[in-house]
């Protein structure tokens, strides 16, 4: 059976550790990849309309869900570029409050657990401000030319973004069932009420005839 990267990947017990970041866009590209829910698999959204790039490996955090009907997005800072839909080990160190046309749209920012250039961070306050600007840049003009206005919060430390998480999480747990949808072969029983008004006289004609 095949795996969900949204619903089968499973967090850590403790998320102060290192938790998976499913990738769905890497560092530098211009097409915004985004996990289609249904198959699990990516879909070309759209080319950025705006001449930016993503600044870092951007995805989300499995088993998480949030108010904009989306799980939890990530940014990893890494040394590399990581290819779509690979699972790389994230240390949360920070949260970017953000507000656009579907509402609150938070992200996560991590660094890459297993890149010694970046495994040290623990908060984002460690990082150059420089780069957190150009994180935080990004996202004010990436939606410009479609006219779309993002608002862009000044980056938050690692106990604000683990509570982000944990609320992520809870949420997920709390729709779990409706997200999932039922399992692969179910039987879905259809109530006689919702059946076409023509099916069911099919039915008790059918009936009389025996």
């Amino acid at each position: 059976m095949a795996t969900h990267p949204w619903h089968d990947v499973e967090l850590p017990r403790y998320i102060e550790d290192p938790i998976p970041a499913i990738i769905e866009i890497p560092t530098g590209s211009k097409v915004k990849y985004e996990l289609d829910k249904k198959s699990g698999l990516l879909l070309v959204d759209r080319i950025l309309f705006s001449a930016v790039h993503y600044p870092a490996n951007y995805g989300f955090v499995p088993r998480t869900y949030c108010d904009d009907g989306d799980p939890l997005d990530i940014l990893v800072l890494c040394s590399e570029v990581i290819q779509p839909l690979a699972i790389m080990q994230a240390k949360v160190i920070g949260v970017m409050k953000m507000r656009d046309d579907k509402g609150e749209d938070d992200k996560l920012i991590a660094v890459h657990a297993d890149d010694p250039s970046y495994a040290d961070y623990s908060d984002v306050a460690e990082i150059a401000p420089h780069r957190l600007r150009e994180l935080q840049r990004f996202f004010q003009d990436y939606k410009t030319l479609e006219n779309k206005k993002v608002l862009v919060s000044e980056p938050q430390g690692r106990s604000e973004a683990l509570q982000v998480l944990r609320d992520a999480i809870k949420l997920y747990d709390r729709e779990r069932d409706r997200l999932r949808g039922p399992p692969p072969g179910a039987r879905i029983t259809v109530p006689a009420r919702a059946r076409p008004a023509a099916r069911r006289a099919a039915e008790g004609k059918a009936r009389k005839h025996r």
